[in-house]
This record gives structure tokens, sequence and C-alpha cells, in this order.
């Protein structure tokens, strides 16, 4: 993001800079001045939470005075008194992009290195903490003093053991309020689920009901994420809004961060896999669509045409052209090999949320906050039919790889089906919260749901029937849930209650702790009523 120095702002830059000593202000101090620079700009990678993470930490925290004091291993980056002795300062106004601070970023304000250099060469002074500065840590991953809410997980059954009860037995977490799931994808074998949040990837192992990877060294949120063709490849794509985006390749054999494509000045928004694996598209908020070439790791084009940010971004069945999606209100063809537009999808009516390209035909559908859904012709860029969306904004359009289903995620709390060569609508799925992510499995019998509610749900295609929940959060805690039957991490301790009431004895739910009749029900099977212990 560009930002403007105001006359007003330039002159206050100068007093800090020119003035002498004894007329300065009074010296900055790093909870009053710094710490709200770097929480902005900084501390979405150097905190001690990704201390751990060094591919994107690289082993510096700038959350706390001590921590900054402490440097890295490679040796300190603050010399309280020499602002040109301190990287901390250096490298926030180095020309040499390969070091400059933020990385793949703007420049910090003038104003605000001035300030950090005062607080260096003044000292680098604590100042007072504020008293509620824990609670107002950025990012659902902080630990803080939050209170913590519930999140209610509800079978059907409604009797234990002898004793029917009125109402259905549910579980509860302490763990809310849980960030919502953006990103969801299936890898091309149907065998795993990827799941994005923020600062958090969940990778499930569909056979077993339990996480193959839970990766946490993203970068802010994790707004779309895609396997490969080959499926040895996941691209997750994110970043902090209105200050860098960040797309991050990781191999699927170890998990290992295998690159990092850095580049976009805002957040990351989509991404799509050309259909040879060779090359990457990402739409992002700073306003463009980036073409990637995977194995240089180098951006090939960039395109500039839209207005506004571009949401969404997809490849065609033979990747010689992309499709967009933007809030400018219109979508672009793309020639995927010189990066210049070949068309405009234009007369929508508000912004353009979701593009998505038929897999065995070139047919590009958008949607968004005008809800009905368009089908258009790549080549003429002209619209043919229009069906009906969700009754609020369509967040993501999703194919199963034969284009025979297509299903479309709406903040009305809908995943709607429609026949995909027609374009007729088949069914309605309702949930009780918007829907922002949705996944078609290649064979196109389930549906995964990325909610605002902080799970999963998996759908039965055919049949609407609900198959499993899932969620993952703080501690690599995580639960795959299937109408009571539930997989679980080891620690994970959910209280039960019937009739609204805690269930005293919790080990005539015992039953209820079998992980193989969770895979079961994810693979589509109909699961029996639970037989409890007389």
């Amino acid at each position: 993001m560009h930002h403007t120095m105001t006359p007003t702002r330039l002159a206050a830059v100068l007093v800090v800079l020119l003035a002498p000593e004894s007329v300065r202000a009074a010296e900055p101090t790093y909870w009053q001045d710094v710490r709200p620079i770097l929480r902005k700009h900084c501390t979405v990678c150097h905190a001690e939470r990704k201390l751990g993470e060094l591919d994107v930490s690289a082993g510096l925290a700038l959350d706390k005075p001590d921590l900054i004091a402490k440097g890295t291993k490679k040796g300190k980056v603050l010399v309280p008194g020499k602002p040109d002795d301190s990287l901390l300062v250096t490298l926030l106004t180095t020309k040499d992009k390969r070091r400059a601070m933020p990385l793949d970023a703007d420049p910090l304000p003038a104003a605000d290195v001035a300030t950090i250099r005062e607080w260096v060469r003044s000292g680098a002074k604590e100042g007072t903490k504020p008293k509620d500065d824990e609670a107002v840590a950025i990012g659902p991953a902080v630990p803080g003093k939050v209170r913590k809410l519930p999140v209610i997980f509800t079978t059907r059954t409604s009797s234990l053991g002898k004793a029917p009860i009125a109402a259905p037995i549910t579980a509860t977490l302490m763990a809310g309020p849980l960030p919502p799931v953006a990103a969801v994808a299936f890898s091309p074998d149907g065998a795993r689920l990827a799941v994005g949040s923020y600062g958090r990837v969940t990778v499930w192992e569909l056979k077993t009901a339990t996480p193959a990877k839970i990766l946490t060294n993203v970068l802010g949120s994790v707004n779309d994420l895609k396997f490969s063709p080959d499926g040895k490849t996941l691209a997750v794509a994110g970043g902090q809004p209105s200050a860098r985006g960040d797309l991050r390749l990781f191999d699927t054999i170890e998990w290992k961060l295998i690159g990092t494509l850095g580049g976009h000045q805002d957040t990351v928004s989509g991404v799509s896999w050309s259909p040879d694996g060779a090359r990457l598209a990402s739409a992002s908020f700073d306003k463009t669509v980036k073409l990637w070439d995977v194995k240089t790791r180098a951006a090939t084009h960039t395109f500039t045409g839209h207005s506004d940010f571009v949401y969404a971004v997809a490849f065609s069945p033979k990747g010689d052209w992309i499709a967009t999606a933007s809030k400018d209100r219109t979508g672009r063809i793309i020639d995927a090999t010189t990066g210049k537009s070949l068309g405009t999808l234009s007369g929508a009516n508000d912004e353009l949320l979701a593009v998505a390209v038929r897999p065995d035909k070139a047919d590009v559908v958008t949607s968004g906050l005008e809800t009905a859904v368009s089908w258009w012709d790549a080549k003429t860029s002209q619209r043919g039919k229009r069906t009906g969306g969700p009754g609020i904004a369509t967040h993501e359009i999703a194919f199963d790889a034969k284009g025979t289903l297509m299903a479309v995620a709406g903040g009305d709390g809908t995943v709607r089906t429609y026949d995909a060569s027609t374009g007729s609508a088949l069914k309605t799925l309702a949930n009780a919260a918007a829907v922002f992510a949705l996944a078609v499995d290649p064979a196109g019998k389930r549906m995964a749901a990325g909610t605002a509610e902080g799970v999963v749900k998996l759908w039965d295609a055919t049949d609407s029937r609900l198959l499993a929940t899932f969620w993952s959060g703080a501690d690599d805690a995580w639960l795959a849930f299937a109408d009571g039957y539930h997989s679980a991490s080891p620690k994970l301790n959910p209280s039960w209650k019937g009739n609204g009431q805690p269930i005293a004895d919790v080990k005539a739910l015992a039953p209820l702790a079998d992980p193989a009749k969770v895979a079961l029900s994810i693979a589509g099977q109909k699961l029996p009523e639970p037989a409890f212990p007389k």
C-alpha cells in the first residue's frame, strides 16, 4: 500500500530529526510509541508465539521489550543509544530489497521509522505497559485473558442407556470464539482435506479421521489453499491486510516449506494451479493478479487491469487463460502466456466475489454480492444464462473434477448445488451461519464447507446428509465429530450434556469415542445408533 506523507506529518518528522535534544518532545517508549508500530507492521511474523517457526520469525520476537533485547541466535538487533548499529533500525532503511523489512512489503512510513530511531537513540526505554495489553492482543492465535465461549456439537441421540431424554446429547468445548474457516480443499485423490483459518492450516487424513499435519508457519490470515494437480504440493494464500501478501508452498510428504512467493503488497485472496502444475495464479487485494513459474518461484506476469481488490482467480482446463473476480464489479479473461487481457466480464451490479471454470469445458461462472450465478463464454466474454443464487453473498463456487456438479457457498448459510451442464438448481443445504469456503471432492460425492462458526462441515452431495464436523484449535487440539461418534486429540475433554444438564456418568458415553465409525461416516456410510451400556 502506498503511504502519502502529508505536509503536517512531514513537519512532525523533521522536528524529531532536526530539533536539538533540549527541545525535543518527551522521549518515546516501547509500550506507548513503538509497540503500536510493530504490532501493525511486524509482529504478525516476529512474535513470541512464532519463535519456533524460523521461516516466519527468523527467531526474532518484537512483541516484548525483553525479547527484542535478546535478539536472535545470530546476535543482537538492538544497541540502545546507537540506532546506526541496531539492525532493528537499519533493516527498515536499507536499499537492499533482500534484507529490507518488512519483507516483500512497502517500507514503513517515515514518521514511524523516525519514532523507532529516536526510541533507540534515547536508550530504548520500556515505559508503562498497559494493563489490558494481553486482552487486546491481535489475532485469534494470540493467547490472552479473553473469556472463552462455548462451542457446541449436537447429536441426534436422545437416549442414554434405559433413560430416554427429551433433548439430544451435546458435546461442548470452551474454545470460542473461533476464527472463521476461510479456505478448504480436497487433495486430487480425495483422501485429504486441507482447512485454513487465521494462522493455521489443518490437513485431515479422511480415512482415519485425524490430522495428517497442522501447519502454523503461515502469515496471518489464510484466505485460500489448493493442492497441486499431482497432490505433491499445497499452496497457501493469505497475509496481512494492508501490509503484505503471503503465498507459501509446502510439500505434502514431510510438510516442509519449500517456497515463499513474495511480491503482493496486500493480502493474497485467491490462488489457482495450472493443469500441468508448472504455474500458479494469485489474486490480491493489491488489485493485481500474478502469474508464477513454480520451479523458479518467479513472477512471470503481473496483471494490473483491475481497479479494486481482486478476490478470486481460476485457470482454464488447458491452462491457456485465467479468469478473475473483482470488487470493481468485473471479471477478466487473461492470457496465461502474455498476461494480457483477452476480455472483460461486465454487467454485474455489485462486487464479484467468486469465479470458477468448469473443468471439462471453457465455461466461466461468477457470482458475488449480486448473488445470481452468471455463466460466461470465455472466448467472447458474453454472458449466457443466469441462475438463482444464495439469499446473501456468494463466497465461493466449486466444481467436481468431471465438471458434472457445481456448488455455491452462501452468506445466508446455504450450500446450493447445480447441474453443471444445464445450470439448473438441484438442492439447498442449510447451515446455521455463513459459508465462506467450499470444495467438492473429485468424485462429486462429498462437499466440504468452511463456516463462520469456525468449523468445517462435510456433507453427502447426493442425499444432503451431514457426514462429519471438523474443528482444530490452539495447542494442536482437534475434533472430528460424526453425530456423537468422535475422534479427538488426546487431551481434549468436552463436557457432555443431556436435557441441558451435565451427564454425571461420562463413562456411559465411552461408545461414542470411536474414530473408526467417524471414518466410516466420512466415507459416506450411515452410522448405527450408539449402543450404550444398560
